[in-house]
């Protein structure tokens, strides 16, 4: 898991930005990249020490600050680095080098049905997944009416959720992820998912915690939406940092590159 962000509290004058909620520090990941082969292609090549696996640097060096309040967009094309520092951030994937520091409750929505058991009830995966987020049971019960309601799936809330539809997934995780009142809410391309009705109460719902001041970092390929939802966006480019700011600009960037 990513470390605590051990700073002293203090309360921003008004027009300041908030103490940082997220610092990635100098953080570098790299994945072995291994070919499919026959075994006589493998003897062949270890015995001409030949290299078995490639290596991919996914992130380079990725140094930022998230402060409270702020809604961050990452961007860029594909295997440019952007979910990886988002599954960093979340403590899915550890960093080889640097290190990422959080202060708050976490929530995040990597991949759609994440942390769902297949062979519960949709009931019996919104306090796994509660627990899971850092929710008593207590606080599970008091949000259950209106997480299976924000769901729309009132129906299937029995039915095991190994028989759900990817949209079904979606309106539970998001749901629950949403109702946990996170400090920090991570979001990956989920938003792309699902019926336009729905995708419009998502995002009017992280308007919402956006005016309630939590902290997000969005990943999307909807340059426009971003755009309009992000106080910042960040351009990731080959694992490195390349724009970090204003988001038209940045969003500029990445269309003239």
């Amino acid at each position: 898991m990513a470390d605590d962000l051990r700073v002293p509290e203090r309360t921003p004058a008004p027009g300041r930005p908030g103490p940082d909620m997220i610092r990635i520090e100098h953080v570098s990941k790299r994945f072995a990249l291994r070919h499919a082969r026959a075994l006589k292609e493998l003897v062949f090549a270890a015995m001409q020490r030949k290299k078995l696996a490639e290596t991919f640097l996914a992130l380079d060096d990725v140094d930022l600050s998230i402060r409270a309040g702020e809604t961050v967009g990452l961007i860029g094309f594909n295997g440019s680095g952007k979910s990886t520092l988002l599954k960093t951030i979340s403590g899915v994937l550890f960093p080889d080098r640097g290190r990422v520091l959080l202060r708050g409750r976490v929530a995040g929505l990597i991949e759609v049905g994440a942390g769902f058991h297949p062979d519960l009830s949709g009931r019996e995966n919104v306090y796994l997944n509660g627990a899971i987020l850092g929710m008593s049971r207590e606080q599970i019960d008091a949000k259950f009416d209106e997480i299976v309601a924000f769901s729309e799936i009132e129906e299937f809330i029995d039915t095991d959720v190994k028989y759900y539809s990817s949209g079904m997934f979606l309106r539970l995780a998001f749901s629950v992820a949403v109702h946990t009142e996170p400090d920090i809410f991570l979001v990956d391309e989920i938003l792309s998912v699902g019926d336009e009705p729905f995708q419009r109460k998502c995002l009017d719902r992280i308007r919402e915690l956006q005016q309630a001041g939590r902290t997000m970092v969005i990943v999307s390929h909807e340059l426009d939406m971003l755009e309009e939802l992000c106080t910042r966006i960040v351009v990731l480019r080959r694992g490195r940092v390349v724009h970090d700011g204003d988001p038209g600009e940045a969003v500029r960037t990445l269309r003239t590159s």
